[in-house]
C-alpha cells in the first residue's frame, strides 16, 4: 500500500496537477473577451509590459502572465505596432495578439484646407488627437529634418501639402510632416520652375501669398501677375497676409497701423522683395498660377468685399477703386468672401 501511495503521490499526482493546470490555462486562454467592442491604442515606442498591464486593466486579457508567456512563445514581444485597433467581443488571447501585431490600425481622417499655415495645421492635428500642436511646430522647424527632406528653408511652412490624410492616433509629429512634405515634392516634381525668373523656393513663397490674397480660384493667375509686376518694378509687395504671418503667434485678428510699421522678416510694407519664407501652404493651382501668371499691366487691386477684386494699373485708379468699394458702406454691408461662388 505504501508503494502504491508513493507512486500516486510521486508520479501520478504531479502529472494530474500538471494536466489540471494545463486545462486551466487552456480554458483561460480560450475564454473570449466578453465586454463591448472597444478601441485599444498601442502608443508609439510603448513596451510590452505597459501594453500587457493596460490590457489587463481594461479586462481585455484576464491573465497577464499567461498572455506574456504566449506572446514570448510566439516571438512577438517586440512586434506590437503603434496605432489604434478594434477589440471585438468574442476574441480570445490569441486573436488579440494577432490584432495588435498583424492587424491594420484604425486611421483618423484629417483634412488640411488650402491656404492655412503650419500653426493652424498644428491645431487641427491636436484636435484630432494625432499629435500635439507643440510637437508638430517643433518638427516643422527642425533643421535636421528639413535638410533630410531636401528643403532649403527656415521651416516646412509652404511645403505641407493641403489635402486629406489618414494617420493613426498618437502618430509622431516627424512622421506627419514627412508625409505632408513628400506629397508636396511629388506634386510639384513635374512643374517647370525654370520658366520663372524666381527660384523654386521663391515660387513657393509667392504661391502662398497668392493663395492668401484671393478666395476666387479664377483670380490666382491675375494676382500672381500683379505681384510679379511689382517685383520686376522693385516695388514693395505691401501684402497684409505677410505682415500678419510675421506676428502670427501674438496676433489677435485685428491688423493695425502699428503692425504695418513693425519690422519683421515678413512685413512686406517695410521690406523690399519677398518675405523670408512661405506664409501658408498653397494649393497646386496657386503654384501653377505663379509659374503661368496672367500677362497684364496691373500693379494694384482692391477687394470688392465678396472674395473678388478690382485690378488697376495706376495708383490714381486704385484710389478711385478704394473710394468706390471700401469707403462706401453700402457696398460693404452684408457682403462676405464666404458667399463667393467659385
Amino acid at each position: 500500500m505504501k508503494t502504491k501511495a508513493f507512486i500516486f503521490l510521486g508520479i501520478v499526482a504531479p502529472f494530474m496537477a500538471a494536466c489540471l493546470l494545463s486545462i486551466h490555462f487552456l480554458i483561460v486562454f480560450f475564454t473570449p473577451y466578453s465586454g463591448e467592442n472597444m478601441q485599444f491604442t498601442v502608443k508609439s515606442g510603448e513596451g510590452f509590459s505597459s501594453i500587457n498591464y493596460r490590457l489587463m486593466k481594461k479586462d481585455i486579457v484576464s491573465n497577464g502572465r499567461l498572455f506574456h508567456y504566449y506572446t514570448k512563445y510566439q516571438g512577438a514581444i517586440t512586434r506590437f505596432k503603434a496605432g489604434t485597433y478594434e477589440i471585438q467581443k468574442g476574441q480570445h488571447m490569441g486573436d488579440i495578439l494577432t490584432s495588435l501585431t498583424e492587424g491594420v490600425p484604425i486611421l483618423t481622417s484629417v483634412t488640411f484646407p488650402e491656404g492655412k499655415n503650419m500653426f493652424e495645421f498644428g491645431k487641427i492635428l491636436e484636435a484630432k488627437n494625432i499629435t500635439t500642436y507643440t510637437a508638430f511646430i517643433k518638427a516643422c522647424k527642425d533643421q535636421e529634418n528639413i535638410k533630410k527632406l531636401g528643403i532649403d528653408a527656415p521651416s516646412l511652412e509652404g511645403y505641407l501639402f493641403p489635402d486629406t490624410y489618414k494617420f493613426a492616433p498618437k502618430t509622431p509629429a516627424k512622421i506627419v510632416v514627412q508625409a505632408m512634405t513628400r506629397l508636396t515634392i511629388e506634386k510639384i516634381k513635374d512643374l517647370d520652375f525654370g520658366s520663372s525668373f524666381l527660384s523654386q523656393h521663391q515660387v513657393m513663397i509667392l504661391a502662398s501669398i497668392v493663395e492668401k490674397e484671393t478666395g476666387a480660384k479664377k483670380e490666382r493667375p491675375t494676382i500672381a501677375g500683379v505681384y510679379l509686376n511689382r517685383l520686376k518694378k522693385k516695388m514693395r509687395l505691401q501684402a497684409d497676409p505677410t505682415t500678419i504671418y510675421g506676428i502670427w503667434e501674438g496676433f489677435n485678428g485685428n491688423l493695425r497701423k502699428k503692425h504695418l510699421l513693425q519690422k519683421t522678416d515678413y512685413n512686406t510694407y517695410k521690406m523690399s522683395g519677398l518675405p523670408l519664407g512661405p506664409i501658408a501652404n498653397p494649393s497646386l493651382a496657386a503654384v501653377k498660377a505663379v509659374l503661368k501668371p496672367q500677362s497684364h499691366n496691373y500693379i494694384y487691386f482692391v477687394s470688392k468685399n465678396d472674395g473678388t477684386h478690382v485690378f488697376t494699373p495706376t495708383y490714381k485708379e486704385h484710389l478711385k477703386a478704394v473710394d468706390y468699394w471700401q469707403k462706401n458702406y453700402s457696398r460693404r454691408k452684408g457682403k462676405s468672401w464666404r458667399d463667393l461662388k467659385q
